[in-house]
């Protein structure tokens, strides 16, 4: 019965993994039809790079930094046939592919905010800095036994801080880190007239865009619902709630957009950012809450970046990662409560240093990164390089080359 159940967590945990790395697509297909014809194979090249680059961080140095964990050991030793600590039949290799996934969605989260105008190697080099060491802090801090602050906030508030599936661990952070990088970026040239007036630039392809969120809406009940890690602790709450939140967001979207298609479907996205957190504790009724208050918060948020506070994310990553990450982990405290039909076992207080810290190591983390590679190297396409589009100006290959090229 061990050896079964072992190789059944194996292989649940594998269909997670495989669930979320598909999630990757759906991030590069929502930033390809949100971008400009011109920056759409940057968009694709630099999603799969940016996979790759985090993988190996995460490998070699970002999963010890969380857990105290590394693979340099024999290959009978990782699968569990040797003297080592690692788990039967691998289970801690396919473990590690599971949340390395998770790792990468945060440079697949920052890509959206910095689109159209950043360089190519920066971003690389952003990227393992980011997820050799300030993701796995923060990973191992809320996810792990680092600094032990888990533990001082269940014996200070009475519940350790509680996140589910990372709504501040992976979303909260990501954003907060793409807002550190816009800001240090600074917005498309020709974005804003010289009164300060927006310039509208429309999403390029909305059979991507949409494309893009339905592929991310169904891997993420792989994000949510595997993050249990093991069959015996699969639970059909998170399921649902996960739905529910997803139903509500794009309801509330579709309302205060007035059917706008990029927001109905960033509104999907919205309430599953948001439920993460709580997605194991809430009720239903609560997820669906959850849900449309993302909604409407992503549909406000970016409208206010974009027109008043000059803030040109692209893709609007702060307002939905960012801030509905932080909306999530702050209502994970409240609809979780037994009060509120929800299991319990989760602290207001607790949510809120740990949502707010999170947040803010983010936003430290990307000012920081960003910040320094500014400085050193230059993180931006220079104004030929840009109005040509990312597509020509590094790699060489327009999305529709046939019909980019002269007549002959």
């Amino acid at each position: 019965m061990d050896a079964a159940k072992t190789g059944g967590d194996v292989l649940f945990v594998l269909m997670g993994a495989v669930m979320v790395l598909a999630m990757h697509c759906g991030f590069a297909l929502l930033e390809v039809g949100t971008v400009r014809r011109k920056n759409q194979v940057n968009a694709l090249v630099k999603i799969l790079s940016d996979f790759a680059m985090s993988t190996i961080a995460y490998f070699l140095v970002g999963y010890a930094v969380a857990y105290g964990v590394d693979f340099f050991a024999d290959a009978r030793t990782l699968v569990g046939k040797g003297s080592g600590g690692f788990a039967a039949y691998g289970y801690d290799l396919v473990k590690f592919f599971f949340l390395a996934t998770f790792a990468a969605a945060v440079p697949a989260i920052v890509s959206g905010g910095i689109a159209e105008r950043a360089r190519f190697w920066p971003q690389a080099g952003a990227t393992l800095a980011l997820i050799a060491l300030f993701y796995p802090l923060l990973e191992g801090t809320v996810w792990g036994t680092r600094f032990g602050l888990q533990g001082w906030m269940a014996a200070s508030f009475g519940q350790p801080f509680h996140d589910f599936a990372g709504s501040v661990v992976v979303h909260a952070f990501g954003g907060w880190v793409a807002l550190g990088a816009v800001l240090n970026l600074g917005n498309r040239r020709g974005r804003y007239r010289a009164n300060g007036s927006l310039i509208a630039i429309p999403p390029s392809n909305i059979p991507f865009l949409a494309l893009g969120a339905w592929i991310l809406c169904v891997g993420w009940f792989g994000f949510n619902v595997m993050s249990a890690q093991a069959l015996d602790g699969v639970s059909g709450l998170v399921a649902l709630n996960s739905l529910m939140a997803m139903v509500g967001g794009i309801v509330t979207s579709l309302v205060i957009s007035r059917t706008d298609p990029g927001f109905v479907h960033n509104g999907a996205l919205a309430g599953l950012v948001a439920v993460c957190a709580g997605s194991d504790v809430m009720h239903p009724l609560g997820a669906l809450v959850t849900g449309g208050v993302a909604g409407l918060l992503f549909v406000w948020a970016f409208n206010k970046c974009q027109i008043d506070w000059k803030i040109d994310d692209v893709l609007g990553v702060w307002p939905l990662h960012g801030l509905c990450g932080l909306t999530g982990g702050l209502l994970a405290g409240i609809f979780g409560q037994e009060a509120l039909g929800g299991l319990g076992g989760v602290s207001l207080l607790s949510q809120t240093v740990g949502t707010l810290g999170g947040a803010a190591f983010g936003l430290a983390s990307g000012l920081a990164v960003y910040g320094l590679l500014r400085v050193t190297v230059g993180i931006r396409l220079d104004p030929e390089q840009e109005y040509k589009g990312a597509d020509l100006s590094l790699h060489r290959i327009t999305a529709y080359p046939e019909e980019d090229a002269p007549t002959l």
